[in-house]
């Protein structure tokens, strides 16, 4: 079972992080939360991290449908989109929601999580390699 999507891109971190918020939008998600790991890993523990960050992100009609169906899913929720960088490479990386549907006997969700999964390829294939 593969968690994650991934993408290296040729974008540098920060451009990413411009970038990805309009193309999660593009596939009706928005960005509730953004946490840098960096920055809390030196505030709390004082150590050196790669630059690092979560995108909280959701797609409203997506999280309906699966609350709906199995209310539990929202300990999985919001998709996690992560942009990192290390040795100059940047990777965007998000959690397969494929994997939703393989951890329920729910076809609802399994059904979800292929969509959610398109959804995010279709983001992937706008960054550039």
């Amino acid at each position: 079972m593969e968690y994650a999507l991934k993408k290296e891109t040729s974008l540098s971190y920060e451009e990413a992080l411009q970038k990805l918020p309009e193309l999660l939008k593009e596939q009706g998600f928005g960005v509730l939360t953004e946490i840098d790991v960096k920055e809390t890993l030196k505030k709390k523990l004082d150590v050196d991290y790669d630059k690092y960050k979560i995108l909280g992100a959701c797609n409203p009609k997506f999280a309906y449908k699966a609350l709906s169906n199995e209310p539990e899913v929202g300990v999985l929720l919001p998709c996690n989109v992560v942009v990192h960088e290390k040795d100059g490479k940047t990777m965007i990386m998000a959690f397969n929601p494929i994997n939703i549907g393989q951890m329920s006997d729910n076809p609802t969700l399994k059904e979800l999580g292929t969509e959610v999964k398109s959804a995010f390829e279709q983001i992937f294939a706008k960054i550039p390699g």
